[in-house]
């Protein structure tokens, strides 16, 4: 009865034979009376709103209110459904919200030659349309070209249904090591600029990537000692992949 009582209770000799004497773990009952929740402990949703909010909202990302991050639907859907809920944070944390896109250009993506508008707020609208797309390379991925209110643009994505496998995964810069430096985008590296054992000094570059037809310096943010360099020109790197660790001096 976990999910409820069926109107008149379970048929009998039915719920006797399957159940067999069995009772609820913790309980001398063989079967609910009731509804099941009303004999769960109250939940405590104002500890669980400052919980998530520790968690997914411990400064007010991005400038918002911690209210507007975690918000009363969403304390509910992790009362319900804790894994499924942890599962799209992870994924919003990722990809950033995508509840201003139809349900079909989620689903499917977009046609080539076909356009989408992309609501964000009142005044202020994307206009993206897909020109082409390039066959999976040897890694699996895809190059895209499309343009974006007008502006055309190009981005390389893994396509998932190539049949290509995954290969090791690539480090990532750690957000609280000021000599960790990640990719600030997905893209190509053009240049390493440095060796392990180089001393650099704040502002000096050291890796050139190539995104969206434009190339990228990457600089030191600290002076130090370079660790190690992770990448060599040619290296398809993702936002956030590691470069160069820096030890400070």
């Amino acid at each position: 009865g976990y999910l409820g009582i069926p109107p008149f209770g379970f048929p009998e000799p039915l719920r006797s034979r399957i159940l067999k004497g069995k009772k609820i773990e913790g309980t001398d009952l063989v079967s609910f009376e009731g509804r099941p929740g009303a004999d769960l402990p109250p939940y405590n949703f104002d500890q669980a709103r400052k919980t998530l909010e520790d968690k997914w909202a411990p400064d007010g990302a991005d400038g918002s209110e911690k209210q507007d991050i975690i918000r009363d639907v969403d304390v509910m859907s992790h009362a319900l459904y804790p894994g499924v809920f942890e599962e799209f944070m992870e994924f919003k944390k990722e990809f950033g919200a995508l509840n201003h896109m139809d349900t079909r250009t989620f689903l499917k993506g977009i046609e080539i030659g076909k356009e989408v508008n992309i609501s964000l707020e009142p005044g202020k609208t994307l206009v993206i349309k897909l020109i082409s797309q390039s066959a999976p390379d040897k890694d699996g991925f895809v190059n895209l070209q499309f343009e974006l209110n007008g502006t055309p643009r190009s981005v390389s994505v893994k396509d998932k249904s190539a049949g290509v496998e995954d290969g090791p995964a690539k480090p990532k810069a750690l957000a609280s090591v000021a000599g960790s430096i990640g990719a600030p985008m997905p893209g190509v590296v053009l240049e390493t600029k440095v060796k392990k054992g180089d001393k650099v000094k704040a502002g000096d570059p050291l890796v050139s990537l190539s995104a969206m037809k434009m190339e990228t310096m990457v600089s030191a943010p600290v002076s130090g000692v370079v660790d190690r360099v992770v990448v060599t020109a040619g290296d398809q790197v993702d936002g956030g992949d590691l470069l160069v660790d820096i030890v400070e001096e």
